[in-house]
């Protein structure tokens, strides 16, 4: 599977593994089960690493649109993306610029860097 992830109930913090291609399909199963889960406002932990994005204008369209429907009605926790792969540094600004959330989102070239930030954050 591309696109992994572990919820940390006791630590309010989602940490997501991304290996290879990921289109939105992925990421709509994603979303989906952090909001089943009642986990949308934890922290996420986002090793895009190994990531090689895959989508096109009209699927982050389709990302903004369901992003908007999340945030109307589910808070959102701090996000933590590391890579330095210049696709997945577009695809993380693409991505923080549909989001209609207002949560922080910061990107990074090491886990240890993100995971200090994630602890100065708030959870949601």
């Amino acid at each position: 599977m591309p696109l992994r992830w572990e919820i940390l109930h006791s630590d309010k913090l989602i940490h997501i593994v991304a290996e290879g291609e990921v289109t939105l399909k992925e990421m709509e199963e994603h979303f989906d089960a952090l909001v089943v889960a009642n986990a949308l406002a934890y922290s996420k932990l986002f090793d895009a690493t190994r990531l090689k994005p895959v989508y096109d204008d009209a699927d982050v369209m389709a990302m903004g649109a369901r992003l908007s429907a999340y945030t109307s009605h589910f808070p959102s926790g701090p996000l933590a993306v590391v890579g330095g792969d210049p696709s997945v540094v577009m695809a993380f600004k693409r991505f923080v610029n549909i989001s209609p959330s207002k949560r922080p989102a910061a990107l990074f070239k090491t886990e240890k860097k993100a995971r200090a930030w994630l602890a100065t954050q708030e959870s949601a």
